[in-house]
């Protein structure tokens, strides 16, 4: 079992019975940020001396006997796609290089009034468009149980730097696939919740329709923990869902029927599906079989059109939301002042500020979504998908009468090397097989750790739940881990394989 610094609870009980004090906490992450984050390249930003005011004034209110959230003085990670007022938030591109917020995300300024302390900000994927944290300005992150792997992406840094040990817990972002992957890879676990239930204020668009903030953490209590502190309705956020938020850490040890478990045959049986992946799913549900759980074989015929349909509303809804980025309103501007052929010198500021500030894969989804929206392909291509996402949902619809969760793979294969995907998109894209029909059809979907590959690489398996179940998923989470006998590890940083 790993220290209990490392998990939420587990510092939260420390904290609260006088054995640890937040400073000495936030010391302790420092401390290994400092020694192996140049190896593992989480962590873009770190401001000690706020870290440490933060965990006084944390020390402070527990010695007043104030101190009544489970976060309070547990230093927590967050994406460098969420605004923060006491840090730049970049999105790992050069447009928002030097750019600093003047206001707080929804779920930054819920975790400041449960008093948890922001240690710093994450690697990712330039404006979360990618897999595998390359496509931004401040190199690839690495995965922690091996050097030359990826560690996933878009929200790779945040799963790298609790598989690393340098937070307690962290924040990510989900537009399809984006903290399910790299928690997968990493051998954590990680939630999206409903979409709707977090508020996406502060969040930076990548698609509206589709992106969830959510969490990471070492086991299924501490993602209660979070979820519950950054739920809620938000007036600020027009698709924020006006609904109780449940108390998700009774609901985790609650007693329950027996679970009806669905397997998702096309996901079990797909080609694309590596062997060893496969086995340790059906020794999963051989876990949940003996714990008394009704397995149900369930069909998403639609399933195989996931991936075209995302990768042409994901880019359509890219291409409106990043027409922010001009050179004019704020961020990067490209130092051109003189008219070239017929364009004037605005257009062409324009023009050089887009080419230089955003990076290829950006620029590619751009002009995809751009294609796709333009006059003569907008019924062939973006409402044609609408539609498929439409019998998408259905088909998750139809399977929830029947089932109370859906199992199947996170990932088709274990973490790849860095390098090997990033210079062949479709190939990328294709690691997304598994995860994108969550986002379409807005449900809430978990990745927990199940086991190893012969590598010795971490095995993610999904579950997948109706609207506003995310209770069912932590329970089922925390009943497998359970009856599975799992503990969290950390790698062995020394002597990570390269």
């Amino acid at each position: 079992m790993i220290d209990p610094r490392f998990t939420v609870h587990g510092a939260s009980r420390l904290l609260a019975s006088g054995a640890l004090s937040s400073r000495e906490l936030v010391a302790f992450f420092l401390e290994r940020i400092d020694r192996w984050n140049g190896q593992v390249n989480a962590m873009i930003a770190i401001d000690r001396e706020l870290a440490f005011e933060s965990a006084d004034a944390c020390d402070a209110m527990r010695d007043r006997g104030e101190a009544e959230s489970p976060l309070c003085g547990i230093p927590i990670a967050l994406k460098d796609n969420l605004c923060t007022r006491a840090y730049t938030t970049s999105c790992a591109s050069r447009m928002l290089e030097n750019y600093v917020s003047p206001f707080d995300a929804h779920v930054v300024e819920r975790l400041r009034q449960a008093g948890a302390i922001l240690i710093g900000k994450t690697n990712l994927d330039e404006f979360a468009m990618g897999g595998s944290t390359e496509t931004g300005i401040f190199g690839p992150s690495h995965n922690p149980w091996s050097s030359d792997r990826t560690c996933g992406g878009s929200s790779g840094g945040s799963a790298a730097a609790i598989a690393a040990g340098f937070a307690s817990g962290s924040l990510g972002t989900d537009t399809g696939g984006s903290i399910r992957q790299p928690a997968a890879f990493c051998g954590v676990c990680g939630i999206k919740p409903t979409y709707g239930r977090v508020s996406r204020y502060g969040l930076i668009a990548y698609g509206s329709s589709l992106d969830v903030a959510g969490a990471f953490a070492h086991d299924i209590e501490d993602l209660a923990l979070i979820l519950q502190c950054i739920s809620g309705h938000d007036p600020r956020d027009s698709t924020s869902l006006d609904v109780p938020v449940p108390d998700f850490q009774a609901e985790v040890k609650a007693t329950r029927a027996p679970l009806r478990v669905g397997i998702i045959r096309e996901h079990l049986d797909s080609d694309g599906l590596h062997p060893e992946m496969r086995q340790a799913l059906l020794e999963a549900i051989e876990v949940f079989r003996s714990s008394g759980a009704t397995i149900v074989d369930v069909s998403l015929p639609h399933t195989k059109y996931s991936i075209p349909a995302y990768y042409i509303i994901a880019p359509c809804e890219a291409s409106s939301n990043l027409a922010r980025y001009d050179g004019v309103h704020y961020g990067f501007r490209a130092d051109k002042t003189h008219s070239v052929g017929k364009e004037s010198p605005l257009e062409e500021m324009m023009e050089s500020t887009r080419s230089e500030g955003f990076g290829p894969e950006v620029r590619r989804r751009i002009l995809l979504g751009t294609y796709a929206l333009s006059a003569g392909y907008y019924d062939a291509y973006y409402l044609k998908a609408l539609k498929v996402r439409r019998m998408i949902r259905n088909d998750y619809d139809a399977a929830f009468e029947n089932v109370d969760l859906l199992l199947g793979p996170t990932t088709p294969n274990a973490p790849f090397r860095l390098g090997e995907k990033v210079n062949d998109p479709v190939q990328l894209y294709l690691e997304d097989l598994f995860t994108v029909g969550a986002n379409l059809a807005g449900i809430p979907a978990i990745s927990i750790p199940i086991g190893r590959n012969g590598d010795g690489l971490p095995i993610g398996m999904q579950l997948q739940a109706p609207p506003l179940q995310e209770g069912t998923l932590l329970a089922a989470g925390y009943q497998f881990h359970r009856e599975s006998g799992y503990q969290p590890t950390l790698p062995d940083m020394d002597g990570m394989k390269s």
